[in-house]
């Protein structure tokens, strides 16, 4: 697949050592396109970006300087996602038939939004045709395990360094979400899938913080985290999974996808979220509902 080789599929940002036990992933913020996936797609320019978390690469970037590493996709989520199974494939999309072991019916794939994704934003379909399903699976193999592989051993260096972990996956969401049955429009949402990605205290802590500083910030809802979160958060081996949704509306323009003037006020305010988790998480180490039984 040489459109995929002529760059780094994913850069793993490491401090000098590293001294917190936590691992920042940003999965939906790669933003080369290859020419020849602009080729298979019916849109381009601004429509083909419209699933990017924008710059939230840059947004965490200073957890590297907090003592954390940050992983970080370059291909873009329309092209792959790895926030879902390896194998989550939608039949209308290919020539050929998908392998037996293909989750076909996950509510993801009925979206258009599986492993190797029919739409973007606003439901606008991306491929003019339908792709070979070897080209499909070759995508997996070459990019969709790649990535997972590195970001296993990160998370397990981090669990054998300090004897728990804490995962942050960091994506962005749009600015038009609501909190269901309110006009409120959230900054942040923090989500721990119900309880069962991370502790309960982790997941308030996060909320606590961000509120105290001035942002409107809920748990869970509408996004409670995705095939990352659930995959590698293991509360009771000391694995604790958060994803985080930041508002695009408070640091971009939607419409052109230029950084706002105040984009780095909010970095600044990324990296203070960090640190006081840091802080949080080294204060209470050795409670039981953080540290490993």
């Amino acid at each position: 697949m040489p459109e995929i080789r002529e760059y780094e599929l994913f850069e793993i940002h490491e401090p000098v050592s590293q001294t917190i036990p936590f691992v920042y992933n940003s999965p939906h913020s790669g933003r080369i396109y290859p020419p020849e996936f602009i080729a298979q797609s019916r849109l381009e320019g601004i429509a083909i970006r419209r699933s990017e978390d924008h710059y939230v690469d840059e947004l965490f970037g200073s957890a590297v300087a907090l003592g954390a590493p940050l992983l970080a996709a370059n291909f873009p989520r329309a092209y792959l996602d790895v926030n879902r199974e390896p194998y989550e494939l939608d039949p209308r999309m290919f020539d050929g038939l998908l392998p037996p072991y293909a989750n076909v019916n996950s509510l993801r794939v009925a979206g258009g939004l599986g492993t190797i994704p029919r739409i973007v934003a606003e439901n606008m379909e991306i491929y003019a045709r339908r792709l070979p399903v070897q080209e499909g699976l070759d995508r997996v193999e070459a990019v969709y395990k790649p990535y997972h592989a590195a970001l296993r051993r990160l998370i397990a260096r981090t669990h054998v360094q300090f004897g728990f972990g804490v995962l942050i996956d960091c994506h962005s969401m749009p600015g038009n979400v609501r909190v269901a049955g309110s006009t409120s429009r959230p900054d942040f949402i923090i989500g721990d899938r119900y309880g069962t990605s991370a502790s309960a205290e982790l997941s308030r802590a996060a909320i606590a913080i961000l509120e105290e500083m001035g942002f409107a910030a809920i748990r869970n809802k509408p996004y409670a985290g995705g095939f990352i979160t659930e995959h590698y958060g293991r509360p009771s081996r000391g694995l604790h999974a958060l994803q985080i949704e930041v508002n695009r509306a408070i640091y971009v323009d939607e419409l052109t996808l230029e950084k706002r003037d105040d984009f780095a006020a909010v970095a600044d305010a990324v990296t203070d979220f960090m640190q006081q988790m840091a802080e949080y998480v080294e204060k209470f180490a050795g409670d039981r509902a953080l540290a490993a039984e």
